[in-house]
């Protein structure tokens, strides 16, 4: 098993073991103590860190998120991040990020849009060790290209594309072999696996620039 970053550890809460990192609670997940629990069935880096996906995180890095929307994930990924750029487009879950982020000093939360980068260029810093991308709309590879100016040469990507934002139509393994494909002129992809049992017709990837 891949080892967890820094301030993510596995934890018997509500008497099940599972991931979880300290923090107050978000959306309703079990607690033990100041420890939470961080559910994979409704996290895809959270299924990426439980199928055990290399992720490359190690804990303190500078992050940014990209579709970060009620603050699920990236509540969590601040919790254990340091500097943790939250984006995300909708004006509805972008306020109870906001509220997730009162208690979280290193959160950021950005009203934008993912696909427009230099709508939040002036804000994020560069030469960031990690973007986490979960957005679910088409040209998902196009965000990760978009957005590779923020991210350090020895950074990583942690993507999760969703075949069905792509093309309902399609075959999700097609869907997926022309995102690696479009990633691969500007990405190395180290690590690719399928989020099933977590997420259906959802992809993990793991790219450096």
């Amino acid at each position: 098993m891949t080892d967890l970053p820094d301030g993510v550890e596995r934890r018997s809460v509500g008497g099940t073991e599972r991931l979880a990192t300290r923090g107050e609670p978000v959306y309703g997940e079990p607690t033990d103590g100041e420890w939470r629990a961080w559910n994979p069935d409704r996290s895809k880096l959270g299924a990426m860190l439980e199928l055990g996906m290399d992720t490359g995180l190690e804990g303190g890095e500078t992050a940014l998120y990209l579709g970060a929307a009620s603050g699920t994930t990236v509540s969590h990924v601040a919790d254990f991040a340091g500097p943790t750029y939250a984006v995300e487009f909708a004006a509805r879950p972008a306020r109870d990020l906001l509220e997730a982020a009162d208690s979280r000093p290193r959160l950021f939360p950005l009203l934008a849009d993912a696909r427009k980068p230099e709508t939040y260029a002036h804000v994020v810093e560069s030469d960031v060790d990690v973007v986490v991308q979960d957005v679910a709309t088409r040209g998902q590879a196009r965000v990760a290209l978009e957005n590779r100016r923020f991210l350090a040469d020895d950074g990583r990507l942690l993507l999760a594309v969703k075949a069905r934002s792509e093309d309902v139509t399609r075959d999700p393994e097609d869907v997926f072999a022309d995102v690696r494909e479009e990633l691969e002129s500007e990405y190395e992809i180290l690590e690719s696996e399928r989020l099933e049992p977590y997420h259906a017709d959802h992809l993990g990837i793991v790219a450096r620039p």
